[in-house]
């Protein structure tokens, strides 16, 4: 507790104190000290009336009475909802939107008026208070364990709570995780989760609280009420509302060379301005799996947003600037990171600045699901949307004039699912947004100044078209671009010539150090399948074609394929399901994660499909032919016999979950079909597919799993893709550049205690990997794909580091207990401890394909206490 309170508490306290927060110390015994009557209640009420009394003026003077600020007090005090989550809907919105109570007679027409409950245009009008040791009665029914429930700190506006924050000791084994889980205990979510027996906490308390903060000084996270802990993140910007901020300047204020995660996110989310922006415009409410779920902007989201509208703020239009408008940009956020919910967020604050809301905002994306998830989304904002019916619809949406908020789809031309044998080698055509009649002019529909377009997947070459309709219709408006992916070098001049310059970037490595993806490793196999007469596929190209440049080999290769169809051979994609399944099941199925197969072309699909449902059962029927002594072989022997082998041992293990795994293809059809095609083809029976491979493998809940573990496909899900579940991707087709990085980011997603995803490639993409990669900026792609082998180097470095700290104590050898636990007896040592083991087992967890490889990582000496690492690992990811 002492180093907990001196090293983590308190410059906390000093922080805020310094960003104008009023501090008052708590006291367990007198709730007058905290501007309560009792320790029951929630809310300081005297601060509440005097607040609400001096921000609500009429021509400058209070006129609120006391009946109408008790009216406003007891509907903030006593919300009508009973459970946690929707009475904390209900007292936000009373946040947000403020209570309509009787006006006075001949004010407005003797209209009802509203009050606020913040001043949330002029921060300064509010009385910011933080207050440690803030001790909360447990209602009856939460009290059989603890009488009452003492946070850390809660910081209060105008004597309302709207911050919990739960301080550890760096010096524990897991100070965030144990601050989490005394978040939890606080909101009661135990219970219901079924990790203790009896109700316990204070749900009052949280129902007007907003953030939730963990913290132990070096390491800090943020997230709502209902949270579980691999959702509380990061907060890595001191970007102001204004879009300005510097880290820099702020360390050299609190004379610091650089600011702990606590320091960062006490500045950038703290500041009482910073706090209002991101209670007012940057949370939202969502219906998950029939649950509502309340979730906060992660960092990047905020800077984004906030930049962009500085741009749109002071931006010059077309006409101040003379050739183009300067207002727009393009936003670079990286798959995986809540693009949409940026726009979403961008739109909720256009509509809360008073300058802005007069904006007329078209967003325009590739994709119906995509469409369908932001109309959905951003009518959290409370905000009409209306969804353009093609062009005459769209355009006469265009001429309205005023606000509004415009969704139009743009469709694509053509199917790749339907060109069999025909690797994509440009982007997808589209038809323009707005098309003039042959030979007749375009149109002016609407000239205002006060139109924003907001263009999803800015990096497709349909960017240019579009624009030049969009100048031709909406001559004036704003266009920001929004791309997960990096802009090829050799189009970026023309990119940032339609949309403008960056706004804001946020890399794949950015992500991965962040969590919101994870590290994607790459590896190559070769499958010696029987293309002719014995032939694998490589030695036919060896033979046939031997002296020709790679380009010229890659010309043959595509001929081939299309003419001779090898890629589609039975023989050549059995022999590869057979390698995909030995891999499979030693390297995936023990984490019980799920498996996607890109395919050459349609027909090499429906054959995988099959393929691997045959290899399946052969693997069965072979570990089933093991001996007694094969089937118990322990895993130090195991390591030592072949990979075929170790597959059918492990094959053995997982028998059961083996046996009742399914697989699934994914195309577009055609008229000339096949008909067995049909049950892959059929939109309702795809979108079943996709739902329950979304599913877990495994669970206690049955309706939480699916024996669905593959997905085969050509082109379909390779974007817009979101499953957590897959952990693996084996690629047996050419892809390149953009489609490349869409595509191997469906194994980046965080999730189920997912530590990396593995792209498998069959086809040989290594060859073309680094030339294609050549086409973006170096720091744009940075951390892409990592081989499996070249994290052998950081493993390595992790594990002398591990060892470093206890040789620093004197201890050579782990197996010298005593010494290490005479080492550990300092809490500063056990904290640096406990961090770097952490590194080594995370880095062990991906290199680590199997007993064999984690004997290979290690010393000799150190082989007993690695051999379940990886599992230690999982297990630790999973809480």
């Amino acid at each position: 507790m002492g180093w907990e309170l001196v090293e983590v508490e308190k410059p906390f306290v000093e922080q805020l104190v310094a960003q104008k927060w009023h501090h008052v110390h708590g006291d367990m015994d007198a709730p007058s000290v905290t501007g309560r009557t009792n320790f029951f209640e929630v809310v300081q009420e005297a601060v509440l009336r005097e607040r609400l009394r001096a921000i609500n003026l009429r021509d400058g003077k209070p006129w609120l009475d006391d009946d109408r600020i008790s009216e406003a007090v007891a509907a903030i005090t006593r919300p009508r909802a009973s459970k946690l989550m929707e009475a904390n809907e209900e007292v936000t919105g009373l946040l947000l939107r403020g209570i309509t109570v009787e006006g006075l007679p001949g004010w407005d027409g003797g209209r009802g008026q509203t009050i606020r409950y913040i001043d949330w245009e002029v921060p300064a009008n509010n009385h910011f208070t933080v207050i440690n040791q803030y001790r909360v009665n447990c209602p009856p029914g939460f009290d059989s364990a603890k009488k009452f429930i003492v946070p850390d700190l809660v910081l209060l506006v105008n004597g309302v709570p709207l911050v919990v924050v739960e301080c550890k000791s760096p010096s524990v084994s897991e100070p965030l995780a144990e601050a989490v889980d005394q978040l939890r205990r606080y909101t009661n979510q135990r219970k219901p989760a079924g990790e203790v027996g009896e109700h316990e906490g204070n749900e009052n308390l949280f129902r007007s609280v907003q953030l939730l903060i963990a913290s132990s000084y070096d390491e800090a996270r943020v997230a709502c009420i209902g949270t579980a802990f691999e959702h509380f993140t990061q907060w890595k910007t001191v970007c102001t509302p204004e879009g300005t901020g510097s880290e820099v300047e702020i360390a050299q204020v609190m004379k610091k060379a650089v600011l702990s995660e606590q320091e960062r996110l006490i500045a950038g989310i703290l500041a009482p301005a910073n706090l209002l922006d991101v209670v007012q415009n940057f949370m939202l409410y969502m219906q998950v799996n029939g649950q509502t779920i309340k979730t906060v902007c992660r960092y990047q989201q905020y800077r984004a947003v906030n930049r962009a509208i500085a741009r749109l703020t002071t931006g010059k239009t077309r006409k101040e600037h003379g050739e183009s408008d300067q207002r727009g940009g393009i936003v670079w956020h990286t798959q995986g990171s809540g693009k949409s919910l940026t726009m979403v967020f961008l739109i909720r604050k256009l509509r809360s600045a008073q300058a802005l809301r007069r904006f007329k905002v078209v967003v325009v994306t590739d994709r119906k699901d995509l469409q369908t998830q932001l109309a959905g989304t951003a009518g959290l904002t409370g905000e009409k949307v209306q969804i353009a019916s093609g062009q005459e619809g769209l355009r006469a949406l265009l001429r309205q004039k005023g606000p509004g908020l415009i969704f139009s789809t743009i469709q694509k031309y053509r199917n790749p699912d339907l060109e069999d044998g025909a690797p994509i080698e440009d982007e997808d055509e589209f038809p323009s947004l707005l098309e003039a009649a042959e030979g007749a002019a375009f149109e002016i529909l609407n000239e205002d100044e006060s139109i924003l377009v907001l263009i999803d997947e800015a990096h497709r070459t349909q960017a240019g078209d579009l624009h030049a309709n969009l100048l031709a219709g909406i001559p004036n408006c704003v266009r920001i671009g929004f791309t997960g992916t990096p802009i090829l070098m050799g189009q970026k001049k023309r990119t940032h010539a339609i949309f403008g310059d960056y706004i804001d970037k946020y890399t794949l490595k950015e992500a991965e150090a962040d969590g919101a993806t994870v590290p994607v490793l790459y590896e190559g196999r070769t499958a010696k399948g029987a293309v002719k007469d014995g032939a694998n596929l490589d030695d036919l190209f060896e033979d046939m074609f031997a002296g020709h440049t790679p380009d010229e080999l890659e010309a043959i290769r595509k001929k081939y394929a299309t003419k001779g169809h090898i890629f589609d051979a039975p023989d050549l994609i059995a022999d590869k399901a057979r390698d995909m399944m030995r891999h499979y099941i030693t390297n995936i199925l023990p984490n019980n994660y799920k498996a996607q197969v890109v395919a050459y072309s349609r027909r090499a699909v429906v054959r995988y499909v099959d393929a691997l449902r045959i290899a399946r059962d052969e693997i069965l029927r072979d570990a089933a032919a093991l001996s007694g002594y094969e089937k118990e072989m322990d895993d130090e022997l195991l390591c030592q016999r072949p990979p075929r082998f170790q597959a059918l041992v492990q094959a053995w293990r997982v028998r059961e979950t083996l046996q009742r795994i399914e697989f699934a293809a994914v195309i577009s059809g055609s008229n000339n079909d096949d008909p067995t095609w049909k049950i892959w083809t059929d939109a309702s029976a795809q979108e079943e597919a996709i739902k329950n491979y979304k599913k877990l493998l495994v669970h206690a809940d049955p309706k939480k799993t699916s024996p669905l573990a593959f997905l085969v496909v050509k082109s379909m899900l390779l974007t817009g893709f979101d499953a957590p579940i897959e952990g693996v991707m084996y690629l047996d087709r050419p892809i390149r550049e953009a489609e490349l990085l869409q595509a191997i980011a469906r194994v980046n997603r965080t999730g189920h205690g997912k530590r990396c995803g593995v792209v498998v490639d069959y086809y040989g993409i290594a060859q073309h990997l680094e030339e294609a990669l050549k086409a973006y900026a170096s720091d744009d792609i940075e951390g892409t794909l990592a081989s499996i082998q070249d994290q052998i180097p950081v493993l390595r470095d992790r594990h002398v580091r591990v060892m470093d700290v206890l040789r620093q104590q004197g201890v050579e050898s782990l197996r010298d207990t005593d010494a290490c636990l005479q080492a550990l007896s300092s809490e500063r040592v056990r904290a640096d401890f406990t961090v770097k083991p952490k590194a080594f087992l995370n880095t062990l967890d991906g290199c680590c394909r199997g007993p064999r490889d984690c004997r290979s990582l290690v010393m000799p000496s150190d082989w007993p206490s690695c051999t379940r690492a990886p599992e230690t690992a999982t297990r630790k990811a999973r809480f």
